[in-house]
């Protein structure tokens, strides 16, 4: 199958019979270009490359991370992270929110996608591919009324028309205008005519955009319920313009996710979570829509493939979640300190650059992934053991850790204990004061490697990101480029997502039935998340102790299932399956558990050897749920003051 690659510089078009899209620099697009071959496939092709600005853009990644029960701020975040915290260390205002990331980015290609729409017929391409239009524009607004509230339908021309000229003014449409006269149309326009299988590698399909539709109908039916009493803005009464209730729309959204399982066309569910995430099964057939990245060619990868500053359209959210691992030191001397950095950065899965601005709450570790035996998510999540690489470095023999113990490459030089030992966190020296760590890490006897107890993780030491991480195949026997960004995909959606989608509206009233194909189950909450969990039950590989592991705890994963199902088990489930994706602020403003799930957090301090557990409080008040429209629009609008008041969402006016 053909391809897509794509760069910065503007429109590229298919060029005879080439497996790849060619370059062609575009600074603008107009009516007439959109109305040509090439101008449809270069504006589609614009609409892949704009997800590189979304999906792996670090700064946004924290706006949907930092502040929920996944995650905190580490111990060098800037103002960027500790405002998104809300724990008193700023406040999240028109000029420090991050969403200006996809503010920014959503409507320049929602006019795009709106000229090929309009003008695309013309130009003779089957409307197969011009429908890819539509399925963006729904994507944009639907990520923009998440985030905003009621957003603008109109930019300039008329309601969803392509617009040539620079406007002064805007304004915003409500949440049910967003969701009736854009997102489901063009949904709906996009199932009607996208192929089950994909034109290009990578572009969307029909079971890609029935799967969006089935989430914002859910989200929809959450926002028509409203269980939380959370305001909206603009200011609108929770009714449907089509008569429908929330519980038509759960219903839907059930309906389409089963469909969506029963016929998934090329998409299934890989056989272990490991086989997910591993970097050398990118692009598998679980992933059903990703903003890619190459190592293979520094021009369609669109930034350097050795050093990043940290910009779109690098893929460098991981680093946002990877603390300082390479401070770590060993000794060349059985009895004497003279320290060797024994832990490489290096550009391996388990690794890359630390940027330590956020971190795993210790509640996450230890309640989220309570079950680290049975359930392989949190070791296909995780990098919980750090191995001596010195040797990639350049540097030859053996070097003593722990216990003056004698330690190989390859060998663990600190392990993150999946439970606490027997005895307790007491149980382990952390006194320092004979086995020097230099990250303050704790000592076991009998053991050459360091340890963390889950009680211990701290802002400045914690397990990094292995499901993101960097993966390269041209380190060509040393520690690579690890201070590039990651080449890899940055996933958006999985086919998984379908059986929570599905589940998650049966919780709320959805009637249900079996759902055949497969992936057989009884099409109940509890018979949905079980698929996932038995998956989440079968190893093939363990990477804590970095070696095969064939083991099948399925049935043990299904006997912990509880009998009864609701929203906090399956936004856990959620959590279990996606945890530091970027869906985590999302699935708490949907559901309206964020303030429920994260007021309070645990994590330990932000200096080396701090291990005892601090609880930390958030006040998260109602108008939060709502981003703030950013400085950068208020700022182009030529209109008086009480106008751009009017125009943000409440609670953010006179920050």
């Amino acid at each position: 199958m053909k391809r897509i690659y794509i760069t910065l510089t503007g429109a590229l078009f298919l060029s005879g019979c080439s497996k790849i899209l060619q370059e062609t620099p575009r600074t603008t697009f107009t009516p007439s270009f959109f109305a040509t071959q090439a101008g449809v496939v270069g504006g589609l092709t614009e609409m892949y490359d704009h997800l590189r600005y979304i999906y792996g853009q670090g700064y946004y990644y924290n706006t949907c991370e930092t502040g929920t029960d996944e995650a905190t701020y580490g111990q060098s975040a800037d103002a960027n992270f500790l405002v998104m915290d809300m724990t008193g260390q700023g406040v999240i205002d028109a000029n420090s929110s991050r969403s200006d990331v996809i503010w920014n980015t959503c409507f320049t290609n929602i006019n795009t996608a709106s000229g090929v729409i309009q003008y695309g017929t013309q130009a003779g391409v089957d409307s197969s591919v011009t429908t890819e239009a539509n399925f963006f524009r729904a994507f944009d607004y639907f990520l923009l009324v998440q985030t905003f509230g009621g957003v603008p339908l109109d930019l300039g021309a008329g309601v969803l028309q392509f617009n040539t000229n620079p406007v002064a003014s805007s304004t915003r449409n409500t949440v049910p205008d967003v969701y009736t006269k854009c997102i489901f149309p063009d949904l709906q326009a996009a199932i009607r005519h996208l192929p089950m299988t994909a034109r290009l590698t990578g572009t969307v399909t029909r079971p890609v955009a029935q799967l969006y539709l089935a989430k914002a109908y859910l989200t929809y039916a959450w926002w028509l319920s409203n269980p939380g009493n959370i305001p909206t803005y603009p200011q609108v009464g929770r009714t449907d313009p089509n008569g429908q209730s929330a519980s038509y729309y759960f219903q839907q959204a059930y309906n389409l996710a089963a469909t969506v399982i029963e016929n998934p066309g090329p998409y299934g569910l890989q056989p272990t979570y490991y086989d997910v995430n591993v970097g050398s099964n990118d692009r598998n057939n679980e992933i059903m829509l990703y903003a890619d990245r190459t190592q293979n060619s520094q021009q369609y990868n669109a930034a350097s493939l050795t050093y990043s500053n940290g910009g779109a359209p690098d893929n460098f959210s991981v680093w946002m979640m990877t603390w300082n691992y390479p401070v770590m030191t060993s000794s060349r001397t059985n009895g004497s300190w003279t320290n060797v950095n024994s832990v490489q950065r290096t550009s391996q899965q388990w690794g890359g650059r630390p940027y330590i601005r956020m971190c795993p709450t210790i509640d996450a570790i230890e309640k989220t992934f309570a079950d680290k035996t049975n359930d392989s998510r949190y070791d296909g999540t995780f990098a919980t053991v750090y191995r001596g690489d010195w040797n990639l470095a350049g540097i030859t023999g053996s070097l003593y850790n722990a216990n003056f113990l004698t330690v190989n490459p390859g060998d663990s030089i600190l392990s993150f204990l999946t439970d606490e030992p027997p005895g307790g966190p007491s149980a382990i020296d952390y006194s320092n004061s004979v086995y020097k760590s230099s990250i303050g890490a704790g000592v076991l006897p009998g053991r050459a490697d360091f340890v963390i107890d889950p009680e211990g993780i701290s802002r400045i030491v914690y397990p990094g990101l292995w499901k993101l991480g960097v993966y390269r195949t041209d380190n060509n026997g040393g520690l690579g480029n690890p201070n590039a960004a990651s080449t890899r995909p940055f996933n958006i959606t999985k086919f998984s997502e379908a059986f929570l989608i599905a589940a998650e509206a049966a919780v709320e009233g959805a009637s249900t039935s079996a759902v055949t194909g497969t992936y057989a189950n009884d099409g109940t909450a509890y018979g949905l998340v079980n698929v996932l969990r038995a998956r989440a039950g079968k190893w093939r590989f363990n990477n804590a102790h970095n070696t095969t592991w064939v083991v099948d705890n399925s049935a043990a994963m299904i006997a912990a299932t509880p009998a009864t199902i609701d929203i906090n088990y399956i936004l856990a489930e959620r959590s279990r399956e996606y945890y530091g994706e970027g869906y985590r602020w999302y699935d708490l403003i949907r559901t309206q558990q964020w303030a429920n799930l994260s007021t309070t957090y645990r994590i330990c301090d932000k200096t080396y050897g701090a291990h005892t557990p601090l609880t930390i409080t958030r006040t998260i008040q109602p108008y939060l749920w709502l981003r703030p429209i950013p400085q950068g629009q208020l700022d182009a609008m030529q209109v008086s003051t009480d106008v751009k008041n009017a125009y943000q969402n409440p609670g953010y006016v006179g920050q």
